[in-house]
């Protein structure tokens, strides 16, 4: 499966921050476990591109700050999302040690808060250093070898992530036959609810006008989802955009905005906030940049009926 990072518990919390309150002089209660969670609620994250140096600029942005903010914004949610997913582009540019460990550390509010996070690998990603870098929670699926693949099943929907990893730095992604015929039989065998596909690489060109660049058997794996009714969606990043369309099939196709830097001038950078239903999902943006005229914008998707 891909990295999870399960949430810290609560007493391994609390022990911590009675000693950080003392050390203050504050009363312990100031530092108190927030373990309310939504169960309905996810935080979406893509492309955080997080360098060893925290002083590190991309495209003159600093990724550490924008992460910071980020789950700062997600620890201050009214009721906490139940899990958070982290979809690929974890490093800087090629995947060193010293990027993931400053990732695990960026992410430690969300886990101290008392949510679990799943990690997707992308093409910045080196996956022997992201593996090394968390040895604890690292399993790989017994028929594929070499790649990550996991089901996370929530209450309204089991989502699916996939490793669409080539090699780093090279731009576009590939799933392979093993890892698409085991999406396939995995989604044979959980028809329970509606299932939401989650890929680093999108299933077309890199961006409108710039062919290439996205998962290069798009086509073999839509041939899997169109077939299967109870999918519903199909997640990615990779271009750092903000979009929303939908397949011939009515699958929706989202396209996950980056945390960290933008390609194109007026696109996001930032966060989404899903909270599942039954029959659909609402999604709303969050931008770094709360004057951005998106920020607060809110889609609902109906799931696609077959």
């Amino acid at each position: 499966m891909p990295i999870y990072l399960p949430p810290i518990s609560r007493r391994r919390f609390l022990s911590r921050s009675i000693a950080a309150a003392a050390a203050l002089g504050l009363a312990p209660g100031c530092a108190a476990f927030r373990g309310k969670r939504d169960s309905q609620s996810i935080a979406l994250l893509s492309d955080i591109h997080i360098a060893a140096d925290p002083l590190k600029l991309g495209r003159s942005i600093n990724m550490t700050e924008h992460l910071k903010q980020v789950t700062g914004e997600v620890v201050a949610w009214p009721q906490l999302p139940e899990t958070v997913f982290v979809n690929g582009d974890l490093a800087f540019n090629s995947g060193e040690s010293g990027d993931y460990a400053a990732v695990l550390g960026l992410l430690q509010p969300l886990r101290e808060a008392g949510m679990p996070i799943h990690l997707n690998l992308g093409n910045h990603d080196e996956r022997q250093h992201f593996w090394e870098s968390m040895p604890t929670w690292k399993t790989i699926p017994k028929n594929l070898p070499g790649r990550q693949a996991s089901i996370v099943r929530l209450p309204n929907a089991n989502w699916f992530l996939l490793d669409s990893l080539i090699k780093t730095l090279t731009t576009p992604g590939m799933l392979g036959d093993e890892q698409r015929a085991w999406l396939a039989k995995a989604l044979d065998a959980n028809k329970d609810k509606p299932a939401i596909i989650m890929i680093h690489h999108q299933p077309g060109p890199l961006a409108p006008g710039k062919p290439g660049g996205g998962l290069e058997d798009a086509e073999q794996l839509l041939a899997i989802l169109r077939q299967r009714p109870q999918v519903k969606a199909y997640f990615f990043g990779h271009t750092h955009r903000w979009e929303v369309s939908r397949d011939e099939s009515g699958i929706h196709l989202i396209n996950l905005p980056t945390v960290a830097y933008v390609f194109d001038e007026g696109q996001p950078n930032g966060w989404v906030h899903a909270t599942t239903r039954a029959d659909g999902v609402r999604l709303e943006l969050r931008c770094i940049d709360p004057a951005h005229p998106k920020h607060g914008e809110v889609v609902n998707l109906d799931w696609r009926r077959v």
